[in-house]
């Protein structure tokens, strides 16, 4: 596989003038093309992610991270692009884990893998740490599966897969709802190990709100039922 040529990086954001030309320099070292989706940014971010060698789309108004990933991805795919590499704009994802990722795809023949973080999970703030396990064993648990970090951001898709599965989320419960619709497709699902980046005041996560949102999403499938959970060992 050629990952520089058939993998494009895409970085969703808002506000993040501050960090994103370095994350763009660090991401351009690995992947060629790299795509900022700016979410309704006030502070010239997609300026500074173009001088840094971006390519650029800007929403209007801020729609949520949900919204920003699948604004990448459906750029990527009218690109030609088979994978996304996902990672954030804030500078708590390393750009030189993206190797690893590209790795654990090829060994473990993954259309998933997601960044875990949890080999050093003492490096995470505890309030993080313990709803990153909470939600991560519920999950695991829906989809008869073992996932170590649920709510990672850095993650490596295949388009092929995405394009096919019913997406709906539109904020920060993307991610779950990515994993779960990965598994329900029958498709593999890898975790490789990453480095814990936390800045304080960075994140754009509200360790509560963004709970209660996740917390309500989650109610919403269990009671649709948007997946269908796969068989035990499946």
């Amino acid at each position: 596989m050629d990952w520089t040529s058939g993998c494009v990086a895409v970085i969703p954001c808002l506000n993040e003038a501050g960090s994103i030309g370095a994350v763009v320099a660090g991401v351009r070292k690995h992947l060629p093309t790299v795509l900022v989706v700016d979410d309704g940014s006030v502070d010239g971010t997609d300026g500074v992610a173009r001088a840094a060698g971006a390519e650029v789309i800007r929403h209007s108004r801020c729609q949520g991270k949900g919204a920003a990933i699948r604004s990448g991805c459906a750029w990527a795919e009218g690109r030609g692009a088979g994978w996304v590499m996902l990672l954030d704009g804030d500078g708590q994802h390393d750009p030189a884990d993206i190797p690893v990722f590209f790795a654990c795809a090829e060994q473990q023949g993954a259309q998933l893998v997601v960044g875990n973080r949890m080999g050093d999970a003492g490096a995470m703030p505890p309030v993080r740490r313990w709803v990153n396990r909470w939600m991560s064993a519920r999950l695991g648990r829906w989809a008869g599966q073992t996932w170590p970090d649920t709510q990672c951001g850095f993650r490596l898709l295949q388009l092929e897969t995405w394009r096919k599965l019913p997406i709906r989320a539109t904020q920060f419960e993307i991610e779950s709802e990515m994993l779960l619709a990965f598994a329900a497709a029958g498709a593999r699902i890898a975790f490789a190990p990453v480095r814990v980046i936390y800045l304080g005041g960075r994140s754009k996560i509200h360790p509560w709100r963004d709970t209660v949102r996740w917390l309500r999403w989650w109610m919403t499938v269990k009671r649709e039922g948007p997946f269908q959970a796969p068989k035990r060992g499946g």
